[in-house]
């Protein structure tokens, strides 16, 4: 009798029953459910102001580009003018890449930038946001050189 009394205890305390698993799993449901949108609003609000650091940088690799050439890259040439000296520049006056790589990063949601000649022929660096559409709000908002 002792014995099985013993056996018994064993196989007790050797596992989990199956509601103390059901319990478990419910509670780190609940802790999943409060912590994930606290995480992606932090996910998000870092992805802008990545994006916005990367605007200034390569706004400023563009003012560079015009101190030195004497022009800001057209239209056409676009911020690959940063990193890949155009045809049409002497090689001694182009002293890129100006841009801290050898290439033109990403916005925050892995997308290129845009670069457009706006008015008065100033030129605009452009990430379209989130949701890579022109305008927007929040994390979707259009974040450029002029607003940022």
């Amino acid at each position: 009798m002792n014995d099985t009394l013993t056996s018994a205890r064993r196989a007790r305390a050797r596992g989990f029953s199956l509601l103390e698993m059901i319990i478990v799993l419910v509670l780190m449901g609940l802790l999943a459910a409060l912590v994930a949108p606290r995480l992606t609003g932090i996910l998000g609000k870092n992805k802008v102001r990545t994006t916005k650091v990367q605007v200034e940088m390569l706004a400023s690799a563009v003012e560079r580009f015009n101190l030195d050439v004497g022009r800001y890259p057209t239209a056409q040439e676009g911020l690959m003018a940063l990193v890949e000296r155009p045809q049409d520049i002497p090689e001694d006056t182009w002293d890129g890449p100006y841009t801290e790589k050898d290439f033109v990063p990403k916005d925050g949601w892995g997308r290129d930038f845009t670069y457009e000649i706006g008015e008065n022929s100033r030129f605009i660096v452009k990430s379209f946001g989130a949701d890579g559409s022109p305008g927007g709000d929040n994390d979707n908002a259009d974040i450029d050189n002029r607003t940022s």
